[in-house]
């Protein structure tokens, strides 16, 4: 089964482009290229699971002299942003923290195709090749594919026995993980995050409206038609601005499915999911087929942008704080956190609102029938770092590899601050300083002043108009806190968090199992196929639904009957 597993995941990585997001999304640079090594024969000896995760003390010691990791956007410190500095600081701490030298090698792919170039290097590479990764983020629908298929390391010892769990804070994010007989074969060092819904403030005001006129589905899309049918960018036009944009009508390759669009997709989640502990087919029910018509009729009525249909996550954010707002949005809905100070930013940049400072847009607090369905935004299951298992029925190198990357990634102090700021007097300093952004625009210039060891962020590497925000890992959905007081007080920030911690419910549990796993790649091509005709106009919800059920019927018999008897 699991060499099956392994071929299915190769023939998906050679068909299709899969995403996988972030807590901080849409930060994704570099190498796009498809690489490959080994051969599939060999790789294939290498995926039976190891005798569980044993105790290596009585095991040949292992001393770790180069360590490569994969990683997607996340990590945004890459290579135009200070990654140099970053390896060079991660590998002296690390190397006294252990007593040896460590190199660290770090392959950071595009996000636009991260799955498939993942799924291409662990199908086709051996381990020790140079491109077979050490260790690797995934997303949790990837790592739900992976889990079973012997290629990860099982790190549930390894975790219960790390110097960090005195410290941990929330537990549950990785007991949640766990098989049923107790195998951890992944480490989520956050929790998920998920996205708000943002709205111009100006455009509120252009129409005379408040955050706390949209409490119902009926005040949302009133509001998007006064968006689109008046004139909030006040340029003197009517109709030619849009209500909403997003990333697709709805990401039904990429779990949760439903985040970019929730307002239209309450009540609905159009994939396997658990219901009162019964798996179900979610794109069968009459929820999904009632959201594809609230999507029709917006895009109807023009209150989508068209753009919406093919749109990446980088294009629909570009539109939404472009700087010709002629024709761009009045809502965007996106993740939340960091990217409330990202978007308000980009703005500042566009010089859009300027006169509106960090107040240019307001977060909607989730509207009654979200409410009364899913009880709130939807908390995604967490990204996690995962170490591959070369097979070998040892457990040296793996549990080296887990004590030099993850153990000290959550050490609290330098290493941990490494991977939530970046490299200390290049993404931060704690020296007496001074700078400005924008010194050349009176009205977007702005003065900073640090005494000495005062903990600060600093001016990006590739940007000196802009103050660094984070590196890999977010303070606030940290499992485990930083001891040593290091604390980004930026407000905007704090307000997004807070506001998303309020305003979420845990997201479903992703389904796994063979069936879907070998269907999965062309199931959501299918879907998104017909959820794009319904929604344009080309075919009824009724008959998208029909179609769908004769081509998957059987199949989707099969995956609930394997689902229910895990």
């Amino acid at each position: 089964m699991k060499k099956k597993i392994l071929s299915v995941l190769l023939a998906t990585a050679m068909v299709v482009s899969l995403t996988a997001c972030g807590g901080g999304d849409g930060n994704t640079q570099t190498n796009d290229a498809e690489q490959s090594g080994g051969n599939t024969e060999q790789s294939s000896g290498n995926t039976e699971q190891s005798d569980g995760n044993t105790d290596t003390s009585s095991e040949e010691e292992y001393v770790l002299e180069k360590l490569h990791i994969v990683v997607d956007g996340t990590l945004t410190a890459n290579v135009d942003s200070g990654q140099d500095a970053f390896i060079e600081q991660w590998e002296a701490a690390v190397s006294e923290k252990l007593g040896h030298p460590i190199e660290l090698t770090i392959d950071q792919l595009d996000h636009s195709d991260y799955a498939g170039t993942v799924s291409r290097y662990l199908t086709t590479g051996t381990p020790g090749d140079g491109q077979y990764p050490d260790a690797l983020i995934m997303s949790a629908s990837m790592f739900r594919e992976y889990a079973p298929t012997g290629l990860l390391w099982n790190l549930a010892d390894a975790y219960e026995n790390a110097e960090f769990q005195n410290r941990l804070q929330l537990k549950s994010v990785n007991e949640n993980m766990k098989t049923s007989t107790g195998e951890l074969y992944g480490f989520a060092p956050t929790y998920g995050n998920g996205c708000v819904t943002y709205i111009k403030q100006s455009w509120l005001d252009a129409v005379g409206k408040t955050v706390d006129d949209i409490k119902t589905y009926d005040d949302y899309y009133a509001l998007l038609k006064e968006f689109h049918d008046g004139d909030p960018d006040g340029d003197g036009t009517t109709g030619k601005t849009y209500g909403v944009i997003a990333a697709g009508f709805g990401k039904l390759d990429e779990a949760p499915f439903i985040n970019y669009m929730p307002e239209f997709w309450w009540g609905a989640y159009p994939d396997f999911y658990q219901k009162d502990g019964t798996w179900v087919d979610g794109f069968s029910e009459q929820a999904t087929a009632d959201a594809l018509d609230r999507l029709a009729q917006a895009y109807a009525d023009g209150l989508i942008d068209p753009d919406t249909e093919d749109a990446s996550t980088k294009v629909a954010r570009e539109k939404f704080f472009s700087n010709d707002q002629s024709t761009s949005e009045g809502v965007f809905t996106y993740w939340a956190g960091t990217w409330l100070r990202n978007l308000t930013d980009s703005m500042d940049k566009s010089e859009i609102d300027v006169s509106l400072g960090d107040d240019r847009l307001v977060q909607l607090p989730p509207i009654k029938e979200i409410k009364d369905t899913w009880g709130g935004y939807i908390n995604r299951e967490a990204p996690v770092w995962v170490i591959t298992d070369d097979g070998d029925g040892s457990n040296a190198r793996e549990q080296a590899i887990f004590d030099a990357l993850l153990d000290t990634m959550l050490d609290g102090d330098v290493v941990q601050t490494l991977w939530t700021y970046g490299a200390e007097d290049v993404h931060w300093s704690t020296k007496a300083e001074s700078f400005t952004t924008n010194p050349d625009d009176p009205e977007k210039k702005k003065d900073y002043e640090y005494a000495d060891g005062e903990f600060h962020l600093m001016q990006s590497p590739n940007d000196p108009n802009t103050v660094w925000k984070k590196n890999h890992l977010d303070s606030v959905l940290v499992i485990a806190p930083l001891t040593n007081g290091f604390v980004n007080d930026d407000p905007l920030v704090t307000k997004g968090n807070q506001f998303f911690t309020d305003n979420c419910i845990d997201a479903p549990t992703a389904a796994s199992c063979e069936t879907l796993t070998e269907v999965k790649a062309d199931l959501a091509t299918d879907k998104q196929t017909w959820m794009n005709k319904v929604v344009t106009g080309q075919m009824s919800s009724a008959d998208a639904i029909a179609e769908y059920q004769a081509k998957y019927g059987d199949v989707v018999a099969t995956i609930l009957e394997e689902l229910n008897a895990q």
